[in-house]
């Protein structure tokens, strides 16, 4: 398990937005198990990733936990910067 964070100048319901294109069926296809305001899960392909976004004064702090989705999981942390 890889755990990665970053911080972005997006809100939490934007970066919640762009990880289900990004990670769900419209992108590598992952099951969307759970999607809110603060985080959304994704499961397939032998593992999963958990995106967990906490609002800061100017954007928000962006933590995820990646199985086996590593490459994709930092891939998707640099396109939030």
């Amino acid at each position: 398990m890889m755990k990665l964070s970053t911080k972005s100048k997006l809100s939490s319901e934007e970066v919640i937005k762009r990880a289900v294109k990004f990670f769900g069926p419209a992108g590598y296809g992952l099951k969307v198990e759970e999607e809110g305001n603060c985080c959304a899960n994704f499961e397939g392909g032998g593992g999963g990733v958990r995106v967990t976004v906490t609002e800061e004064k100017k954007g928000s702090t962006v933590d995820l936990e990646s199985r086996e989705w590593d490459y994709q999981a930092r891939a998707f942390l640099e396109k939030l910067r």
